[in-house]
């Protein structure tokens, strides 16, 4: 194909050089549509890798490419189609939310945001931190799940990416339901920066339409609860495995009933003065017990049973193992934070059913695009004087 490009006049203006015919062609790094969102696709699929990806590419489509032209092509389609996310996701919750309120049930839908952490190993620095995956998961009135959309961020101090872009994606929602306000749920497990993020943007959140206080049930993950029972069995009853078993599998139960934490606590608490614990297992009972003993108001289970509200942050929990495990850990991958970033983009786009949207409204940008040009300017007979 032959090519014409523009250069900048000025050489140190660092304006890239310009290639009109690319432009209308909506080529992408040298690819046309199609095939940039063929490879792009691809990269983000569970167990993919550069050379899995390259050689399905010459064997599918007759291109060969080199490691470089597939990253470069990749990051240009994430960084296009991460501009239209929200705006799908959002109708995506809306779509949801339309045939939860049209299901049969006595409770009305649920609206349910999850947040946890993963860690991940940046390449550059042989490190390990924590990356953050979030959930926003819809639920119809007999609290059957009906679909979830994804978030997914590398490794930040202090993850406040996450936070402005989950925040963002539930105001809007807020903002665009017409219908009436579901049931709000934060069901994720007691890490700091789960906590922090209920007790700082959650709790203190107001409709942004009538700027009324929103009611979010915080809801501690019941199997994280339920560990912690675990815990207690092991320290009171030591070696005795049949007796720490039978009390724990009992406790899991009366957790689930009406005053379940309270009753939990108190029968712990007993037992305690029935029994002789070495340091250690009095250390590892008290920090169980006192897990339980503080968050006891967010563990009211029977009422969110009643209430069809999740228990569990399972959908949160696996959605670490789809973005992140499935797909950035597998063996001999190394990442650096831009590279899992732009893989972390087209990935929750993808696990969220929203692709073939986004990617349209991203070649619908790029067909409205124009090519600005001097036009000379208009030129004026001169009279003679007379």
């Amino acid at each position: 194909m032959w090519r014409y490009g523009y250069r900048d006049w000025q050489r140190e203006g660092g304006e890239t050089t310009l290639f009109p015919l690319e432009v209308q062609l909506g080529l992408v790094a040298g690819a046309t549509p199609a095939l940039a969102e063929v490879a792009a696709r691809e990269m983000a699929e569970a167990g993919a890798t550069q050379a899995r990806v390259l050689e399905r590419l010459k064997r599918h489509h007759g291109v060969a490419w080199g490691p470089e032209r597939l990253r470069q092509a990749t990051c240009e389609v994430s960084e296009g189609m991460e501009q239209f996310r929200q705006e799908q996701q959002t109708l995506r919750i809306l779509e949801l939310l339309e045939r939860a309120g049209n299901s049969r049930g006595n409770r009305p839908p649920v609206l349910s945001v999850g947040r946890d952490g993963i860690t991940l190993c940046e390449y550059r620095n042989r490190c390990w931190e924590v990356a953050t995956a979030a959930t926003v998961t819809v639920y119809d009135r007999r609290g059957r799940r009906l679909g979830t959309v994804y978030l997914g961020f590398a490794p930040q101090l202090g993850q406040q990416t996450m936070t402005d872009q989950l925040t963002a994606l539930i105001r809007d929602v807020l903002q665009r339901w017409e219908g009436p306000l579901p049931q709000l749920a934060y069901v994720t497990d007691a890490g700091d920066h789960e906590t922090a993020y209920y007790r700082k943007v959650l709790r203190r959140m107001r409709h942004p339409r009538t700027s009324k206080r929103l009611k979010w049930r915080r809801i501690v993950d019941y199997y994280h609860a339920s560990q912690r029972i675990w815990d207690m069995a092991e320290a009171l009853f030591g070696r005795n495995q049949a007796a720490a078993r039978g009390w724990a599998r009992r406790m899991c139960r009366v957790l689930k009933q009406p005053h379940g934490p309270s009753r939990v606590l108190h029968s712990a608490a007993a037992l305690q003065g029935r029994v002789t614990m070495t340091k250690s297992r009095q250390e590892e009972f008290r920090k169980a017990y006192n897990y339980l003993r503080s968050r006891t108001k967010f563990m009211q289970y029977a009422d969110y049973r009643e209430r069809h509200l999740p228990l569990g942050s399972g959908v949160t929990e696996a959605a670490c193992k789809t973005i992140f495990t499935q797909r950035l850990k597998l063996s001999g991958m190394r990442w650096t934070k831009p590279g899992a970033q732009s893989i972390l983009n087209l990935r929750v786009v993808l696990l969220s059913g929203v692709w073939d949207q986004v990617y349209r409204q991203f070649l619908q940008s790029q067909d409205r695009s124009q090519i600005t040009t001097y036009e000379p300017k208009p030129t004026t007979k001169s009279k003679t004087a007379a």
